[in-house]
C-alpha cells in the first residue's frame, strides 16, 4: 500500500509538475503576446507618423507648386521694367522738345497701354506718396525739406513696382532728414 501511496504522490508530483510547466508556457506565451501586442502599437504610431510626414510634405508641394506658377511670369516683368523706364525718360525729352507734343502723345499712349497689360496681370506701380516704408522703398538719399516731415518721401528717382504680393523692384528714393 505503501508504494501505491508513493504512485500517487508521483503522479501527482507529476501532474503538479505538468501544471507548473504549461502555467509557466502561458505565462511565456502571454508576455510574449504581450510583447507583441506592444510592438504592433509602436509599429501602428510609427505609420501614422509617417502617414502625417507625407502628407504634409504632399500638402508643402503642393503650395509650393502653386506659388511656382502663380509667379511664373516674374522673370519676364522684371525683364520688362527697363523698357518702362526707358519709355518714361523718352516722354520726359519729347515734352523739352520744341514741336515734340505729337512725339509726346504717341509715347504717352504707348506707356499707357503698356501699364494696362502689366495691370492685366497683376503688376502694378508702387505708391511713393506719404512715409518710407523698407519692404517697397530703397533709400538712395536723405535731403532736408522743412515743407515734409522725417522718414517722408521727398523725390522719387525710379519707380517701383509690385508683382501681386511680391516686390519686383522698389522703388528709388530720396527721402526727408531734417
Amino acid at each position: 500500500m505503501q508504494d501505491d501511496v508513493k504512485k500517487e504522490e508521483q503522479v501527482e508530483e507529476i501532474q503538479d509538475a505538468e501544471i507548473l510547466e504549461q502555467e509557466s508556457e502561458v505565462e511565456s506565451e502571454s508576455s510574449k503576446i504581450e510583447a507583441l501586442e506592444a510592438k504592433i502599437e509602436e509599429l501602428k504610431s510609427a505609420n501614422l507618423r509617417t502617414y502625417a510626414d507625407f502628407e504634409n510634405t504632399k500638402k508643402r508641394l503642393e503650395k509650393e507648386k502653386s506659388q511656382m506658377l502663380e509667379y511664373a511670369n516674374e522673370g519676364i516683368l522684371k525683364d520688362l521694367l527697363p523698357i518702362i523706364d526707358s519709355l518714361d525718360r523718352a516722354l520726359e525729352a519729347a515734352n523739352e522738345l520744341s514741336g515734340g507734343e505729337k512725339i509726346s502723345e504717341g509715347l504717352q499712349l504707348v506707356l499707357e497701354n503698356l501699364n494696362k497689360v502689366l495691370g492685366k496681370h497683376g503688376v502694378e506701380m508702387i505708391d511713393c506718396s506719404g512715409e518710407f516704408d523698407p519692404n517697397l522703398h530703397d533709400a538712395i538719399m536723405q535731403a532736408p525739406n522743412p515743407d515734409k516731415q522725417n522718414d517722408e518721401i521727398n523725390q522719387v528717382l525710379q519707380k517701383g513696382f509690385k508683382y501681386k504680393q511680391r516686390t519686383l523692384r522698389p522703388a528709388m528714393v530720396s527721402v526727408v532728414k531734417n
